[in-house]
């Protein structure tokens, strides 16, 4: 048995006080989850204390709280884990999880965020015609390919940290667009197309997501959130040749094309190339629109007009090869955990890694003369 400090962030919006921290010493063995302690410290010092929770084995999803400001299931995260992770003080904090209102202290409201957006995206299997005289049948790939986006619990651990929400609370978010993957892949649905034009078209839909990969480190189940989002886009712009309004393929396409002819990003190119190139009847009113901001860079040195109107850098033979490898490729890779397994299970491309290895520099000897990096 050992003694752990929990800081349990309390909060009751219908008493009208402020939030505050409120600290409790639990005594558990360093292996029990931080559950069981914020649970000891409610039936044995403040029965008060607001806090969800059922199946205690990271099934249910109920638990999912913010523990020294990482997002993640109550149950699933150990004591002496979250202890080294604390800070010198050695106090565990705990807190609701965020981008959800709070109904009190660690129970959020998720019907209000988390439920609206998964109602949103039609989460049900829209069935082709005519219907079959007895099951469908699908391949075993194609089943392992949906698994991932089904391994969701629906705990809200990346609506949680998600930036783009934070910003723009409009957005589909993480999970709702996870949830879309699992039927955008499933050859059985007979909705691919509507699906991905209607959240393409959507300004707060595929295209509102800024990689930002907290979905991806706050997921206690590997579903990895903003993989699927990337490959509703890749499907929808690539498979289907969806142009949506808000240009957001445009714009994708702009950073690809952007690396391939510089090597590096030219940022003054990509508000044009987002809309056709800088003559275009569409780029014209947004580069009119963004010359306040220009001139306000200018003026406080930010930018130059050389380097503004020009880019000098041009890609290297290194970064071609890559493109060249990628695009010569007669499919398309998708990589998948369930099928592909984790980066460190996959040797990388010997043809890719030898063309990433030409873009990197040689190693400057003391003497100013290139030499070897061994």
């Amino acid at each position: 048995m050992a003694e752990f400090k929990l800081k349990i962030r309390r909060y009751d919006p219908e008493s009208g006080a402020a939030p505050y921290w409120d600290e409790h010493t639990v005594d558990l063995e360093p292996h029990r989850s931080v559950l069981e302690g914020i649970l000891q410290a409610r039936n044995e010092k403040d029965g008060s204390i607001g806090v969800r929770c059922s199946c205690r084995a990271a099934i249910c999803g109920s638990c999912g709280v913010r523990v020294n400001g990482k997002p993640g299931l109550a149950c699933h995260t150990h004591l002496d884990d979250a202890l080294a992770s604390a800070g010198e003080d050695g106090v565990i904090e705990v807190e609701p999880m965020g981008n959800m209102p709070i109904i009190k202290d660690l129970i959020v409201d998720m019907d209000a965020v988390h439920w609206k957006k998964i109602q949103r995206v039609t989460p049900w299997l829209i069935g082709k015609e005519p219907v079959p005289e007895r099951e469908y049948i699908v391949s075993r790939e194609s089943m392992i390919d949906v698994t991932q986006s089904m391994a969701c619990i629906q705990c809200g651990a990346c609506v949680s940290d998600c930036l783009s929400m934070e910003v723009d609370p409009l957005f589909v978010g993480p999970a709702a667009l996870a949830k879309t993957y699992r039927f955008v892949g499933d050859p059985r649905d007979a909705a691919h197309e509507q699906r991905l034009k209607d959240l393409s078209e959507d300004k707060h839909g595929i295209y509102d997501c800024t990689h930002c990969f907290k979905c991806i480190e706050a997921c206690p189940k590997g579903v990895a959130p903003m993989n699927q989002i990337m490959r509703l886009r890749r499907i929808a712009g690539n498979d289907f040749h969806i142009k949506d309004r808000n240009n957001g393929e445009r714009h994708e396409m702009a950073f690809v094309n952007n690396i391939e002819k510089n090597g590096i990003l030219h940022e003054a190119d990509l508000l044009p190339d987002s809309y056709g190139g800088k003559f275009h009847p569409r780029a014209v009113p947004e580069l009119i629109a963004s010359l306040p901001i220009v001139v306000t860079a200018l003026l406080r040195r930010k930018m130059t007009p050389g380097k503004a109107l020009l880019h000098p850098h041009k890609a290297p033979d290194g970064v071609k090869r890559i493109f060249e490898i990628v695009e010569g490729r007669e499919e398309r890779t998708e990589f998948n955990l369930y099928i592909s397994g984790t980066d460190a299970d996959n040797a990388p491309n010997a043809e890719v890694a030898e063309a990433i290895e030409a873009t990197e520099p040689a190693a400057v000897a003391p003497d100013g003369t290139e030499g070897s990096s061994a």
